[in-house]
Order: structure tokens, then sequence, then C-alpha cells
């Protein structure tokens, strides 16, 4: 069996002595597109949204009408550095961290449903 293991293992080194020298460099270059294109994929795409949303609640000021990430829909109060007070139904007051708000809350949304 060691011997098995041994002779798979030294395979591709006898291979790239016999003339096969691109095949490392075929394999840098395959992990190297590997890694471009689940840059562009995945992590370029998730910065973006991470920045819109750092703005989103950045910009957020009295009378906005918002939607928390739990769904509690509320009008902005007031807002302070971290802290946003927010007005729910029924006259409640409920004192959230910025980072809960999910989005603004739109008329149009309703009408989709």
């Amino acid at each position: 069996m060691r011997e098995l293991a041994g002779i798979l293992l030294m395979a591709p080194a006898e291979g790239a002595e016999a003339g096969e020298g691109g095949f490392g460099m075929q394999q840098i270059i395959m992990f190297g597109a590997i890694f471009l294109v689940f840059y562009l994929f995945m992590i370029r795409p998730q910065m973006k949204k991470q920045k819109e949303a750092k703005k989103f609640k950045e910009s957020l000021v009295n009378g906005t009408k918002i939607i928390t990430i739990g769904g509690i829909h509320g009008k902005i109060l007031e807002v302070k550095e971290n802290v946003v007070v927010i007005e729910t139904e029924g006259g409640n007051r409920l004192k959230l961290e910025k980072t809960a708000i999910s989005k603004e809350f739109a008329a149009e949304e309703i009408e989709k449903k």
C-alpha cells in the first residue's frame, strides 16, 4: 500500500522531468483564474452592498420611514451617533441600533404585494 502511495506521489515529479515543465505553471494560472472569478462574482458585489448599506445608515434623517431587520415598521423621530429612536403604530417609541435598520419603507412595496 505504501509503495502505491509513493508511486502516485512521485508520478507528477517524474512526468515533469520527462518534459512537462508547464504543468506547475498551468496549476498556478488555473488557481489565479479561480480566484479572479471568485473575486468578481462573490467578494466585489458583497463589498458594494456593504458600502451601500453603510451609506444608507449614515444618511438617516428624522421623518424617514424604515423597516428593521426584525420586520418592525416605524418612522424615525431622533437620530444619534449609533442609536435611532423610532415611532411605531400606536405611538410606541423604540430605541434601536442603526445596524438593526434594514431598509427604507416605500409605498410601492405595499402595492407589489
